[in-house]
């Protein structure tokens, strides 16, 4: 049996213990262990697993990662959400779709400190869908808004995803944090826009809500103050050189900490939860990383990514071209399976291949533009269907909304994702502006 058929057994062998409910981390583990041991022996095997987790690991910017989960975790348990999506609602909800802006509003101040697109979708959807619900917005709206916004979680720096990108590729993390702002702050203007739209059309989906007192407004605005001031300190110190990605994540972590103590919404109980809950998470990433380390060190045997980037090179197709068809490669993956576990999946077969073609830019520039398209693309998996982990997120809150109602509201917005992926792929400028600026 050729390498490219063992590969793509592989692939499917993988899949298939997805969809049976196998960890995405595990399922790597398990076929590309199968896959290694099928080219090499039982024996190369053990002398390679017993040096790669070591080595894999032993990388301090790794550390980066639990340090903005745990940051955001204090945010949340400190109830920092809630009163984020009340300062927001008290600015714009009297407008028709206000509240449903709100939440987007909110999302995109959570997403600077949190960095995770399901924690900041689970975040809202406990904290907005009960007053959307209140003053009678459509469950589709409702539920479309909060799976949609959530998405800002890993566009809107820091985000985890793109350490990972970061990490995998050997790019700087403070240049895609800056890359990633002007797409991210688009998104959240773009989904503000979609929502104008689908309420003028139908303006039954989001009735009025009354126009909150200027005291009530400016009371609200000032209770967020701390968390906006780390936000900004955090990505404007890394922005700025002021210090690493891995100091503004400890320096943010600090900074929450002592803004729920002085709020007194954080506790040592919610301290735990943090604590546990960014274990458990961490380990599931790294469990990740670890399971497509495996796999991958399997379809290197396989030769399938030499061939994949053989046959793009001799296919004759200009690099635009190249680079469509694997924007739509992600698009249908981030549909059916875990975006960090595509992300580390594909890299290394798709990374190279994009490197070694021109576009009009330095390597790093190319390899930071590809990034923040991947990132994009990871968006638009998370909500699009047949699976968009952010609909079943909501969805397992918003148990009276039927799931395809739910997609029916995100259709709108993805349209709106599809147009700013073409902008940013045509316009590279868009998301290199602020890297040549402060480069």
């Amino acid at each position: 049996m050729s390498g490219a058929a063992v590969a793509f057994l592989g692939f499917a062998a993988m899949l298939g213990l997805i969809m049976i409910r196998m960890p995405v981390g595990l399922a790597m583990w398990v076929v590309g262990t199968a896959g290694y041991v099928h080219f090499m022996g039982v024996g190369a095997f053990m002398q390679w697993i017993k040096t790669t987790p070591y080595h894999l690991f032993a990388n301090f910017t790794l550390s980066v990662i639990p340090l903005f989960i745990l940051m955001g975790a204090f945010a949340e348990k400190s109830g920092l959400s809630t009163l984020l999506f009340r300062a927001a609602a008290a600015v714009v909800g009297h407008r028709r779709g206000g509240l449903a802006m709100g939440v987007i509003g909110a999302c995109t101040a959570f997403g600077a400190i949190c960095g995770s697109s399901v924690a900041t979708t689970a975040t809202f959807g406990r904290a907005a869908l009960p007053e959307l619900d209140r003053y009678g917005y459509a469950g589709s709206l409702s539920t479309g808004t909060i799976a949609v916004g959530g998405t800002l979680g890993i566009l809107i720096p820091p985000s985890v995803i793109l350490v990972v990108y970061a990490i995998s590729t050997d790019q700087n993390i403070a240049k895609l944090f800056m890359a990633a702002l002007i797409p991210g702050l688009l998104a959240a203007l773009s989904y503000c826009v979609v929502i104008a739209l689908v309420v003028w059309r139908n303006p039954a989906l989001a009735p009025l809500a009354p126009r909150m007192p200027r005291a009530e407004r400016i009371a609200a605005i000032m209770k967020v103050w701390p968390a906006i001031l780390i936000a900004i300190t955090v990505v404007g110190g890394i922005y700025g050189g002021v210090f690493t990605p891995t100091e503004g994540a400890s320096v943010g972590c600090i900074g929450m900490l002592v803004t729920g103590l002085a709020m007194r919404t954080l506790g040592w109980a919610e301290i735990k939860t943090s604590l546990i809950q960014t274990a458990e998470t961490s380990a599931m990433i790294f469990a990740i990383i670890l399971g497509a380390e495996i796999f991958n060190g399997f379809l290197v045997l396989s030769q399938v990514p030499n061939d994949i980037a053989a046959w793009m090179q001799a296919s004759g197709l200009s690099p635009y071209k190249i680079l469509v068809l694997m924007l739509v490669v992600y698009v249908i993956l981030g549909a059916l399976m875990d975006e960090l576990a595509m992300i580390l999946l594909t890299l290394p077969i798709f990374f190279p291949i994009i490197a070694a073609l021109d576009f009009g830019m330095t390597p790093d520039e190319t390899a930071i533009w590809f990034g923040i398209l991947v990132l994009i693309v990871v968006g638009i998996g998370l909500t699009a269907p047949p699976i968009g982990l952010n609909v079943f997120v909501i969805s397992a809150l918003a148990k009276r909304v039927p799931i395809a109602e739910t997609y029916r509201g995100v259709l709108p917005f993805l349209a709106a994702d599809l147009i700013r992926l073409a902008l940013v792929t045509v316009f590279p400028g868009i998301c290199l502006m602020m890297v040549r600026w402060l480069s």
